[in-house]
């Protein structure tokens, strides 16, 4: 029997892409509400009570309010994935990044709630968590994150400036140093110190780079590169969606090359003789970091885990 899945924002950048990668599959059926009902809290709460996984593809505010609508259904509430901003460290809720450690697409397939990452921090926490749970990075470590994204990852206004042909060519932002996607990064790769995360946007629609550079004499028993290769070989050992790749002699990575992918490249490019590093991962923006991620959390919602 098709598990029944309702998109909450099923018309914004992320539901369409969940709704594309759905459409089509016998596993699933695709309940919708019609437009005029969108802010009818009963059409909402009658629609919500019918079907087995909610996606919220909402702004954080009415994330929140169709999560409080769940809470009053009680039992006849369905499982939610949240796709917004509004519970990525809440209490309660899991963390919708499988390759985080062992054991979490288990704790994503048995959980009620679940909390879709975010596209830069997916990334930083796919270079970070590893080096930290190996000991080759302490938690209080300096750092420096920088980004760069398509603009369908810098918001509204951004995307309405790229698609109207009045962007930018490149724009750094956010630099009063707030990202929202901080607070997850500091959780979930475990930091006990705010890095410094420095995004941007490129006149392009869609794909992403983050990088961190690392001094690998400041790190703890001085690693060299290949420590640094080795922790995330094990890490990702296995891993359907996050693979380790050979850094390109020609030091250079193409920002759009996994554009219509779900999958992560995580990369150590290093000068030993310099002892110097810098990490680096590669994703579809709306692949990997955003709907990509959702139908992966939404698979170990409705398999029991299978990974």
């Amino acid at each position: 029997m098709a598990a029944r899945i309702f998109i909450d924002g099923e018309a914004g950048t992320t539901g369409l892409e969940i709704r594309e990668r759905l459409a089509g599959r016998t596993d699933v059926e695709l309940v919708a509400i019609a437009p005029e009902q969108r802010k009818d809290r009963n059409a909402k709460k009658e629609i919500l009570s019918s079907v087995e996984v909610a996606i919220l593809c909402l702004p954080d505010d009415a994330a929140k309010e169709t999560v409080a609508l769940c809470d009053a259904l009680g039992e006849a509430a369905p499982r939610i994935l949240d796709a917004s901003t509004a519970h990525r460290v809440a209490p309660g809720w899991v963390y919708g990044f499988p390759e985080l450690c062992p054991g979490q697409p288990e704790a994503i397939s048995k959980a009620a709630r679940v909390a879709n990452v975010g596209c830069y921090a997916s990334s930083a926490i796919a270079l970070l968590r590893p080096l930290i749970d190996a000991g080759l990075l302490l938690a209080d470590h300096p750092l420096t994150i920088n980004a760069v994204s398509g603009y369908s990852g810098g918001g509204r206004q951004m995307i309405e400036a790229y698609e109207q042909g009045v962007a930018p060519a490149f724009e750094l932002y956010a630099l009063g140093l707030e990202h929202k996607h901080i607070p997850e990064i500091m959780a979930y790769a475990r930091l006990a110190q705010r890095p410094l995360f420095v995004p941007s946007v490129g006149n392009f629609r869609q794909g992403m780079l983050v990088s961190i550079p690392l001094l690998l004499e400041t790190l703890p028993g001085r690693p060299k590169a290949a420590d640094l290769h080795d922790a995330y070989a094990r890490h990702y050992l296995g891993a359907a969606h996050v693979r380790l790749c050979e850094a390109p002699q020609n030091g250079k990575l193409d920002a759009l090359a996994l554009n219509g992918s779900d999958d992560m490249e995580v990369y150590v490019f290093a000068n030993e003789n310099r002892r110097q590093a810098v990490l680096v991962a590669r994703q579809d923006n709306l692949g990997k970091g955003a709907s990509g991620a959702a139908v992966q959390n939404l698979d170990l919602m409705l398999n029991g885990g299978e990974f």
